[in-house]
């Protein structure tokens, strides 16, 4: 789709409910394909697939589908060549993996980890191996994440070709578990880190379960709420705290040191994005209408101001870099999503 004809900076749609999780597609055939999901305070939610037409230039909504309770976090499968199924992922109350076709999306499986138990512990957050596609990790209220692998099978009728099981369950933080993300250090496939109400940052490797490196620290013990790791340099990763109104900059080889504090923000943050292509730049995007743009080459020395600022018409629940199209970022605000040309 070639949109650098027209040069619009910034394409809108506007949602029937109020936008939270959101998702760019990584399929190479599918570029301007975003997933949202509702935030409704009630069991009934949706998840919507919008794309953008490239002749009206306006997003149009391909397909809704019920969801039960609003998505902490949806991803589609991280395929850049576009060899797997199209398939979708989303975490509440369960991990479950969506098909997407062009007429329907139909749930291929709920993967549920506590079976002997009548009450769930909702999932905070997930993340989609890059390297695996076949590994996802899950996060927990409960104090857990859970590594799970899916089999892709061969589409029998109408037999659901995607199933998982849990390849291993570990209690990971002292508190809830509010986010998990994989590193690409060493191979991509076996690091991952978390962070929690504990407000520590904990490093994993799938080979050694039975010890865990605590990279970071809040101070003040706040929690930590959302985990990013760099895209281009595995040594990086970013973090914020509860209601906190900056993004902490951490460097693995200097554990429990922040290297940069990004702190411009004049209200909470809620989202964190490095650029995909970039190991130097990261967005960031908080409930003062902002989403900031940073070039943090000149770490360790101090990182005064963003390079590039938006201000949104309301506070930025979350903030997206697709990672195929480099030069676009998405962010949500009250019922609308917003596409930014960078």
């Amino acid at each position: 789709m070639s949109l650098h004809g027209k040069r619009k900076e910034i394409y809108k749609y506007e949602a029937p409910w109020t936008v939270y999780a959101m998702s760019w597609s990584v399929r190479p055939d599918k570029r301007f394909r975003l997933a949202l999901g509702s935030f409704v305070e009630e069991y009934n939610n949706k998840v919507q697939l919008v794309g953008l037409e490239e002749e009206s230039s306006e997003f149009l909504s391909r397909n809704t589908f019920d969801h039960p309770y609003p998505t902490t976090k949806i991803m589609w499968i991280p395929d850049t060549k576009g060899v797997y199924p199209d398939l979708m992922a989303t975490s509440g109350d369960y991990l479950r993996i969506w098909r997407v076709s062009d007429t329907e999306t139909r749930l291929e499986c709920l993967l549920n980890n506590n079976k002997n138990s009548d009450f769930c512990a909702p999932l905070t957050s997930f993340d989609w191996n890059e390297v695996d596609p076949n590994l996802l990790g899950t996060s927990s209220i409960d104090t857990t994440c859970t590594i799970w692998g899916l089999e892709t099978g061969q589409v029998l009728g109408r037999v659901n070709l995607v199933s998982g099981h849990v390849k291993t369950q570990l209690i990971a933080h002292d508190k809830e578990v509010y986010d998990i993300a994989f590193s690409r250090a060493g191979g991509g496939r076996d690091m991952f880190a978390s962070v929690g109400a504990d407000g520590s940052v904990r490093m994993f490797d799938l080979r050694h379960l039975e010890h865990s490196t605590i990279i970071y620290e809040d101070p003040q013990h706040h929690p930590l709420l959302r985990l990013c790791w760099n895209k281009q340099d595995p040594n990086y990763l970013a973090t914020m705290a509860m209601d906190g109104m900056e993004v902490v900059i951490l460097d693995v080889r200097v554990p429990c040191t922040p290297v940069a504090r990004l702190n411009n923000h004049r209200a909470c943050v809620n989202g964190i994005a490095w650029a995909p292509h970039s190991s130097c730049h990261i967005c960031t995007a908080a409930d003062d209408h902002q989403a900031l743009i940073w070039d943090i080459q000149q770490m360790p020395r101090a990182i005064e101001d963003p390079i590039l600022a938006y201000t949104a018409e309301g506070e930025i629940n979350n903030v997206q870099w697709a990672s195929t199209q480099p030069d676009w970022i998405a962010i949500c605000y009250n019922n609308c999503l917003e596409i930014l040309r960078v």
